[in-house]
């Protein structure tokens, strides 16, 4: 889980359901274009806003465009953050019919391009206290995580210890792990797991 600072705000229940096991954050739904008539939800943005910020997350399409424009019109400019999913096309699996552009919006989009968005807004690294000793690709090749002959499945187990997508790239992963843990836990973390699966091939051998 990836904590974030800033409350995240999204257009419907079901981006917040997938950002809900991505982030660690308040996450806020417009209801579509209902916000543009609810002055509580405005005022209540805007306060959380003047807070911690808020990190605008809306599908691609013109509709996700328009909510985004609105609430920039609403909430003063050094606020807000935005983040922006890339032009995706296909059709959410919840769904008859692909969107009326044939985008996917945020819940329909893989974890990892999520993750990327965050990443190109600027925020991973805005989440929280790292160490000043930062985890490196050199430190993941000497606690077995790369270029060794078990280093897929330690890698999976860290993963999966920090509830990351499975198909997170190195430069991703780095990024995100200074980000939500400091090198000192994260290493004893690899150690440990690198011990499990060497009890689990040891079992596989009686």
């Amino acid at each position: 889980m990836i904590k974030i600072k800033q409350t995240v705000i999204v257009e419907g229940k079901y981006d917040k359901i997938k950002l809900s096991n991505i982030i660690d954050a308040p996450i806020i739904q417009t209801d579509g274009f209902g916000i543009f008539k609810d002055k509580e939800l405005q005022r209540l943005i805007r306060r959380l806003a003047e807070k911690d910020g808020i990190l605008v997350l809306t599908d691609s399409d013109s509709a996700g465009f328009k909510i985004r424009s609105f609430i920039g019109s609403t909430v003063d400019p050094k606020y807000i953050t935005h983040a922006y999913i890339p032009d995706i096309f296909g059709k959410e699996k919840r769904k008859d019919e692909p969107s009326k552009e044939g985008k996917l919006g945020v819940e329909g989009v893989p974890e990892q391009v999520i993750i990327e968005a965050l990443e190109n807004a600027g925020v991973l690294c805005e989440k929280v206290e790292t160490s000043e000793r930062p985890i490196t690709k050199q430190d993941l090749y000497d606690l077995g995580l790369s270029g060794k002959k078990d280093s897929a499945a330690k890698r999976a187990r860290v993963l999966a210890y920090y509830d990351l997508p499975s198909r997170l790239n190195t430069n991703s992963l780095i990024k995100v792990l200074n980000c939500i843990t400091d090198y000192d836990s994260f290493a004893a973390v690899s150690r440990k797991i690198t011990q499990e699966n060497q009890d689990d091939q040891n079992r596989q051998r009686i």
